[in-house]
C-alpha cells in the first residue's frame, strides 16, 4: 500500500520530468533534437506553415545563420513551449503543496516566535485548513501561473536567443569586414574574375571570419541555386544582420550594374573601413575607460565598504560572519563573473578570426596526414579491393586488407602520437594541458603538507567531538594555504605556456609586414614567387625568417609553393600570416605578378600591427588601474587583520567579563564583544583578499590585454601577493 501511495504521488512527477528531459537536451544533444523534431512536425508542422509571422520568422533565423527551415524550428518551439507548460503546471501543484506543508503550524506558535509587530502574520499558518474546494482552487492557480509562465519563457526565450545570435554575429562580421575587403580587392587588382574571387573567399571562411561566411551564401546561390550575383548581393544585404556589410553589398550590386570599375570601388571601400576601424578602436578605449571604473567603483571599493562596515558591526554590536562569508564567497565571485561575460559580449570588436580547422584535403596537404593516402580508400576495399571495372580483385583482397587495417590503426592513433611525441608543443598550442602537470605536482604538495592537525580536525568532525563549524574553522586554516599555493601553481603554468604562444605569435606579426613589403619589391623585379622565397630564405626576418626558411627547404625537397605556404601558415598559428599565405596562394593561381597583391596585404597588416600597438598602449592605463584599486584592498584588510581585529579583542579580554565597564570606564557598545569569534574574521579577511586577486587579475586581463587568458599572468601574481602578505603577518 505505501509503495501504490509512493507511486499515486510522485508518479506525475516523476512522468512529466522524462518528458521534459529530452526537450532539456536540445541544446546540446542531436538525438534529442531529432526526436524534438520528429515529434513536433506531425502535430504543429501545418500550423507554423500559415502562421501570419512566419515572413518575420524567417528573416530573424536568416540573420541568425540557423540551420533548419522555418517549419522545423518553428514547430520545435511550439512543441517545447507546449511541454514546458505542462511540465510547469505539475510543478506548480508539487509547489504550491510543498509551501502548504511548509506552513502547518500552530498559528501560536507562529505568532510566539515572531516579534510582537509582526505577530498579525500567524494567520497565514490557517492556510492548511482550507476546504477541498479551496485547496482545489488554489492548486489550480499554481499549476496555471507557473505551467504559463514557463510556456510563454520557453517560447520567448527561443526566438530572444535567435536575436541575441544575430546581434553577436553582426559584431563578428562587422569586426572581420576589414580583412574581407581588403582580400577582395587585392585579388581584383590580380586579375581574377570577380565571381571567382568570391568563390576563392568562400572556400576561406576559417580564415576571414563571420563576413566571409556570410558571402558564401552568396556564392551558393549563384552556384547551386542559378541565381544572378546581382541578385545573390541584394539577397546578402536583405538577409545579413550588419549594417556594415549590407551598404557594402548594396553598393557593389550597384557597381556591377553601372558596368563600373570595381578595383577602383574596393578600393575606396578598403580606404573607408580602415578609417572606421581607427574610429571603433577610439570608442573601444572609451568603452574600456568606462568598465574600468565601473569595475573598480562597484566590485572593489564597493565590497570593501561593505565588508568594512559588517566587520565593524559584527565585532562591537551583533555578529555578521555569515553575512560577509556571502558576500566574500558568493557575491564577489558571483558579480565577478557576470562583468566578465558582459564587457565580453560588449568589446567583442575585439576579436581576430583566426583559421579554426582546414578542411581534410587541405590539412592532408599541409601536414603530410597519412589520411590523405588511404584512409579514404579504405571504405573502397572494405569486402574486397577494387579494380578499375569497378569490380573486385578477390586476391588481391586478404593482402590489402592488412595493410588497410594498419594505417587505419595508425590514422586513428596518429593525434595521440603527435601529442605524446612533442609534449611541449602541445601545450604551447593548447596551455589547459599544463594542468596535467601541475595538479599532480599540487596534490602532492597538498598531501605532503596535511599534518597531525589536520588529521585531528577531521577526526573530531567525524566524530562529532566538537562544534562541527570549529572543527571546519581548524580543518581550513590548516589547507587554505597549500590550497592556495596549488592554485597559483595552476594558474601559472597556463599562463606561463599562454604568454609564450602569445610572444612568439606576436613576434611574427611583427615581421609580416616587412616580409610582404620586401617580397613584393623583388616580385616587381622580375622575379617569381619562387625567386623570392629564394631570397628571403636568408634575409633577416626575425622570428618569420626562420619559418621562410623551411618553406625554401620544402621546395627544395620537392615540394610545390603551395603545400610549402600552407605548413608555414599551419606553423606559425598567426592570424596575419593565415591571411597573408591565403593571398599569395589563391593571387598565383591568378597571375605571376602578385606585388600589387603583396603590397595590399603589406598595408593590412601594418595598420592591423599599428592599432594593436595604439590599443596596447592605452589600455595599460586600466591595468594599472586594477592594481591599484587590489592593493588598496589588499592594505585594508591588513589594517582590519593587523590592527582593528586586536584591539577590539585586547578591549574585550580587558572588559573581564564585566558588560558595559573597563577599568571603572563605561564600554557601552563594547560589553558584548567576548563572544565574537575573532580568528574566523583573520581566516576569512585571507580568503577575501585571495578572491578579490583571483578575480581582480582575470578583469585586469581582460581590460589591460583584451582576453581572459591573459589575466591568469595577472592573477596568479596578485593570488601571489596576497598569500605571501598573510604569510609574512
Amino acid at each position: 500500500m505505501a509503495v501504490i501511495e509512493l507511486l499515486l504521488g510522485y508518479g506525475p512527477l516523476v512522468a512529466v520530468t522524462l518528458l521534459a528531459l529530452p526537450v532539456a537536451l536540445v541544446p546540446v544533444s542531436p538525438r534529442a533534437r531529432l526526436l524534438v523534431t520528429r515529434l513536433s512536425l506531425p502535430i504543429f508542422g501545418q500550423y507554423v506553415e500559415r502562421s501570419p509571422r512566419r515572413r518575420e520568422q524567417t528573416a530573424r533565423m536568416r540573420a541568425a545563420f540557423v540551420g533548419e527551415s522555418h517549419r522545423v524550428f518553428a514547430a520545435q518551439t511550439l512543441f517545447i513551449s507546449g511541454v514546458a507548460g505542462v511540465a510547469g503546471s505539475v510543478y506548480g501543484v508539487y509547489l504550491a503543496a510543498v509551501v502548504l506543508r511548509s506552513l502547518a503550524i500552530e498559528p501560536e506558535a507562529l505568532r510566539a516566535a515572531l516579534p510582537e509587530p509582526l505577530a498579525f502574520l500567524g494567520a497565514i499558518a490557517s492556510v492548511p485548513d482550507l476546504s477541498f474546494l479551496q485547496l482545489f482552487a488554489l492548486f489550480l492557480v499554481a499549476s496555471a501561473t507557473v505551467g504559463t509562465g514557463l510556456a510563454a519563457l520557453a517560447y520567448w526565450g527561443r526566438w530572444a536567443y535567435l536575436d541575441q545570435r544575430a546581434r553577436a554575429r553582426a559584431i563578428e562580421i562587422d569586426t572581420s569586414l576589414p580583412g574581407t575587403v581588403a582580400f577582395v580587392y587585392a585579388l581584383s587588382r590580380s586579375g581574377m574574375p570577380f565571381q571567382a574571387v568570391l568563390r576563392t573567399l568562400a572556400r576561406n571562411q576559417e580564415v576571414y571570419g563571420e563576413s566571409a561566411r556570410e558571402l558564401a551564401v552568396t556564392v551558393r546561390d549563384i552556384d547551386a541555386f542559378g541565381t544572378d550575383i546581382l541578385t545573390a548581393l541584394q539577397d546578402t544585404a536583405e538577409r545579413t544582420p550588419s549594417d556594415g556589410l549590407a551598404e557594402f553589398t548594396e553598393n557593389l550590386a550597384s557597381v556591377l550594374s553601372s558596368g563600373q570599375s570595381v578595383p577602383d570601388f574596393l578600393r575606396d571601400q578598403y580606404e573607408r573601413f580602415q578609417e572606421e576601424a581607427e574610429a571603433q578602436q577610439r570608442q573601444y578605449l572609451e568603452l574600456l575607460s568606462t568598465f574600468a571604473e565601473v569595475y573598480v567603483t562597484v566590485l572593489v571599493a564597493g565590497p570593501l565598504f561593505f565588508l568594512t562596515v559588517l566587520v565593524v558591526i559584527g565585532l562591537v554590536i551583533q555578529n555578521t560572519l555569515t553575512l560577509v562569508r556571502i558576500v566574500s564567497y558568493v557575491a564577489i565571485p558571483l558579480l565577478t563573473f557576470g562583468f566578465v561575460v558582459y564587457v565580453d559580449s560588449m568589446t567583442e570588436s575585439l576579436t581576430v578570426p583566426t583559421r579554426g580547422s582546414e578542411d581534410a584535403t587541405a590539412q592532408a596537404i599541409a601536414s603530410g596526414s597519412p589520411t590523405e593516402r588511404g584512409a579514404g580508400r579504405w571504405e573502397a576495399v572494405g569486402e574486397g579491393a577494387r579494380r578499375g571495372d569497378g569490380g573486385t580483385d578477390v586476391g588481391a583482397d586478404a593482402a590489402a586488407r592488412a595493410n588497410w587495417e594498419r594505417l587505419a590503426v595508425y590514422d586513428r592513433i596518429g593525434a595521440l602520437r603527435r601529442t605524446l611525441s612533442n609534449p611541449v608543443g602541445t601545450v604551447l598550442e593548447s596551455p589547459v594541458y599544463s594542468l596535467f602537470v601541475t595538479v599532480p605536482v599540487g596534490l602532492v604538495a597538498l598531501a605532503l603538507s596535511i599534518d597531525g592537525a589536520v588529521r585531528e580536525a577531521v577526526a573530531a568532525f567525524q566524530s562529532g567531538a566538537t562544534d562541527p563549524a570549529d572543527a571546519v574553522l581548524t580543518l581550513a586554516t590548516a589547507i587554505d594555504g597549500p590550497v592556495v599555493q596549488m592554485t597559483i601553481l595552476a594558474l601559472a603554468g597556463i599562463a606561463l605556456a599562454h604568454e609564450i604562444q602569445k610572444r612568439r605569435i606576436s613576434a611574427i606579426e611583427a615581421d609580416t609586414p616587412d616580409f610582404l613589403d620586401r617580397m613584393a619589391s623583388i616580385n616587381e623585379a622580375g622575379v617569381t614567387v619562387v625567386g623570392c622565397l629564394k631570397r628571403l630564405s636568408d634575409a633577416d626576418l626575425g622570428r618569420l625568417g626562420d619559418e621562410v626558411a623551411r618553406v625554401w627547404r620544402d621546395i627544395r625537397w620537392g615540394s610545390n609553393v603551395d603545400a610549402a605556404l600552407a605548413r608555414m601558415e599551419r606553423r606559425t598559428g598567426a592570424p596575419s600570416v593565415s591571411r597573408a599565405v591565403t593571398l599569395i596562394r589563391n593571387a598565383m593561381a591568378a597571375s605571376g605578378d602578385i606585388s600589387p597583391v603583396l603590397h595590399i596585404a603589406a598595408d593590412e597588416a601594418q595598420e592591423a600591427r599599428r592599432l594593436r600597438r595604439e590599443r596596447r598602449q592605452e589600455m595599460l592605463t586600466y591595468l594599472v588601474v586594477i592594481y591599484v584599486s587590489f592593493f588598496v584592498f589588499l592594505g585594508i584588510v591588513v589594517a582590519l587583520t593587523v590592527s582593528f581585529i586586536p584591539a577590539i579583542e585586547a578591549a574585550s579580554q580587558s572588559a573581564g567579563g564585566a558588560a558595559g565597564d573597563i577599568a571603572g570606564v563605561d564600554t557601552g557598545i563594547f560589553g558584548g564583544l567576548q563572544d565574537v569569534d575573532t580568528d574566523a574574521y583573520e581566516l576569512l579577511f585571507f580568503h577575501t583578499a585571495a578572491i578579490q586577486g583571483l578575480c581582480s587579475g582575470l578583469v585586469a586581463g581582460q581590460l589591460g590585454e583584451g582576453s581572459v587568458m591573459d589575466g591568469l599572468k595577472h592573477a596568479s601574481f596578485l593570488l601571489t601577493v596576497a598569500y605571501v602578505v598573510f604569510a609574512v603577518l
